[in-house]
């Protein structure tokens, strides 16, 4: 009877060890379902591969270093521990096996996303001139009514104290577009224009579309080098500045006029055009309106910089009002004016019957069409 009674106990005690050993395991189960870390596994794979693609607008390639980081620190999210180079972890207490000498699918994902990330980065060349609409104005004039369009050129990367500006209207950029196709038929192939339409063009989305079309449109442009350096493209930004300024020097409004020069002295620097004819004539238009406004320190660094674009030139129109100006001016702020003197002279040797007109006089009777 004991013994049959002692049996019974041990296999009660041992029932419920085993329920309570049961329960334990169902409850861990529980806690850490395979569905659960898929999902979670998941998750941070979508999120570290949308942040390996996020492009954005650094320059400079990563650190090796830190990229081995990245892909160890992904390998890690993802249950796997880190592989050094050359050797597989865990393979020599054999707990991978064969396996050990293969990349897991997700990690070699990442790396191939990174890797196709970083070659199409660099094969994206830098504009390094941006233009962008700040601005589009309803004009209502007595005859016509029409949307101007305020555009600034922007360097990339650099900080402008004062922005390069333009207003123009569509028809500008349409009579663009015509002159510029008609020169340059095969490279304006591919270049988009908004078309024209004949209602609801004052509407905020019609104004909104054309805005960025624009953008588009002289960004293409300007992305083609033959184009670029083209009078017709040039003139499409400073030509009206430079004539509108001309007026205003002629008649007397020497600060408007100021302002005006110096619009078009940013739009042609922002254009790399600082060695043309109409680059020399806004340098003089900046200095007769210092001038004339008792800015004479301002005035003379404006011919010091004509006179160093006409170094290597033997003769210009401009090259003898510049030295005149430069020695007057020299003298009223006390700096040095012995070589342009000396220029000046050799100059009037090598032309002795020609006429000396002043810089003013030359801004004057300058053609600008």
């Amino acid at each position: 009877m004991a013994a049959r009674i002692l049996h019974r106990l041990r296999h009660a005690l041992a029932g419920e060890g085993g329920r309570e050993e049961r329960g334990h395991g169902g409850s861990e189960a529980e806690d850490c379902p395979e569905s659960s870390e898929l999902e979670d596994d998941t998750e941070g794979l979508s999120t570290r591969l949308s942040g390996t693609l996020s492009f954005t607008s650094q320059e400079e390639e990563e650190e090796e270093e830190e990229e081995e980081e990245e892909d160890e620190g992904a390998a890690e999210e993802l249950g796997e521990p880190p592989q050094p180079p050359g050797q597989a972890a865990g393979a020599e207490d054999g707990a991978w096996g064969p396996a050990a000498e293969r990349p897991s699918g997700s990690s070699l994902l990442t790396r191939q996303l990174q890797e196709l990330w970083r070659r199409s980065r660099g094969s994206l060349a830098p504009q390094r001139l941006l233009f962008e609409v700040t601005s589009a104005s309803v004009v209502n004039e007595r005859s016509s009514k029409y949307v101007l369009y305020t555009i600034y050129l922007i360097r990339s990367g650099r900080f402008d104290k004062a922005p390069a500006a333009i207003a123009r209207r569509y028809s500008d950029f349409e009579r663009l577009n015509r002159r510029l196709r008609c020169r340059f038929g095969c490279d304006m192939a591919g270049v988009a224009f908004p078309r024209k339409r004949l209602r609801r063009n004052f509407t905020a989305e019609t104004i909104a579309k054309r805005s960025r079309a624009f953008e588009q449109f002289l960004s293409h442009l300007h992305s083609i080098a033959e184009i670029r350096r083209s009078p017709e493209f040039l003139e499409f930004f400073f030509l009206q500045d430079l004539q509108a300024a001309q007026r205003l020097t002629c008649t007397g409004m020497y600060r408007e006029a100021l302002a005006t020069w110096a619009n078009a002295y940013r739009l042609q620097d922002r254009l790399g055009v600082c060695s043309t004819g109409r680059f020399l004539l806004t340098l003089a238009g900046l200095a007769v309106c210092h001038q004339e406004l008792e800015q004479l320190g301002e005035a003379h660094g404006c011919c010091e910089q004509a006179l160093e674009l006409l170094e290597a030139q033997g003769s210009h129109p401009l090259l003898g009002p510049f030295l005149r100006a430069h020695v007057h001016l020299a003298w009223k702020v006390g700096k040095d004016k012995r070589r342009s003197e000396a220029r000046l002279q050799g100059l009037r040797e090598a032309e002795p019957l020609q006429p000396q007109p002043t810089l003013k006089e030359c801004l004057i009777k300058e053609p600008l069409e």
